[in-house]
């Protein structure tokens, strides 16, 4: 026997044109997929697909400084190039002079801090090829791009200044006290590597545990060997104490961060 279809069932005759996945709600017996909308109305929620981080392509041109992107290193930078050239090919009395007027030593301190504070951070020991110069377009390009450039100078301030107070203060009680010769107030002291110490303790903060600790654990390492050394102890005593400095900030820059990237983390 045929079966006869109940009146609510009776199937409308198909357009024509019609596509054919549109047949599937004409057919007796073959369910219908719900669509969106349909979903919705009956109460069940369709499963969204969640959205992966966007991938980021890697891009080596920005660990170094750009006019831009990172004006304050990048202008750092240049001032120390120059700096460099003149102590490499101007005449060596003249090179001495600056130095010993840009030094940070007792005597300049006692004068004119103020000067002498800002004219040691015009040059680097050792030259454009030294690891600390090295270090300080990596870790200021990396600190600016993430925190801003007014804020990477105030932390490379923040280790060069207290770093410099910490160092030469116990020399000038030293030699006041009879334990260090008069000359000790004249020594020669300037450079970049308290500021970028501090620069790399407060980097370290902002990085992932898998960069954080091996950045941490061998720069150190290196300013253990030299405090085991002890070639120039207060010198090397102020690197560790910029880089306490550096950890010290990491609540501050992880505010400064959080604030710069904004609340979609862009």
């Amino acid at each position: 026997m045929e079966r006869t279809a109940p009146p609510h069932e009776t199937a409308a005759p198909t357009p024509a044109g019609a596509p054919v996945s549109d047949l599937s709600g004409l057919l007796d017996g073959v369910p219908r997929q719900r669509g969106p909308r349909e979903t919705a109305v009956a109460g069940v929620r369709e499963p969204v697909p969640a959205a992966g981080p966007p991938l980021r392509r890697i891009r080596p041109w920005r660990l170094l400084p750009s006019p831009t992107g990172t004006p304050f290193t990048f202008g750092y930078a240049i001032v120390l190039c120059l700096t460099s050239l003149i102590s490499a090919y101007a005449d060596p009395a003249l090179v001495h002079a600056l130095l010993q007027g840009s030094s940070t030593d007792v005597a300049h301190l006692v004068r004119t801090p103020e000067l002498v504070l800002i004219g040691s951070a015009l040059w680097v020991a050792g030259g454009v090829t030294s690891p600390f110069a090295i270090a300080f377009v990596l870790v200021l390009t990396a600190l600016e791009r993430r925190i801003g450039g007014v804020r990477t100078a105030g932390v490379f301030l923040l280790g060069h200044v207290p770093a410099t107070l910490a160092t030469e203060v116990p020399v000038g009680l030293a030699v006041l006290a009879g334990h260090l010769p008069a000359t000790s107030l004249h020594r020669l002291d300037y450079g970049v590597s308290f500021g970028v110490a501090a620069g790399i303790g407060a980097l370290a903060g902002l990085l992932p545990l898998w960069l954080r600790l091996p950045l941490l654990t061998g720069f150190g390492w290196m300013l253990l060997q030299d405090l085991l050394a002890f070639t120039d102890p207060m010198t090397n005593w102020g690197h560790v104490i910029a880089l306490g400095i550096g950890i010290a900030t990491w609540p501050v820059v992880r505010r400064w961060y959080a604030t710069r990237r904004g609340p979609a983390g862009g």
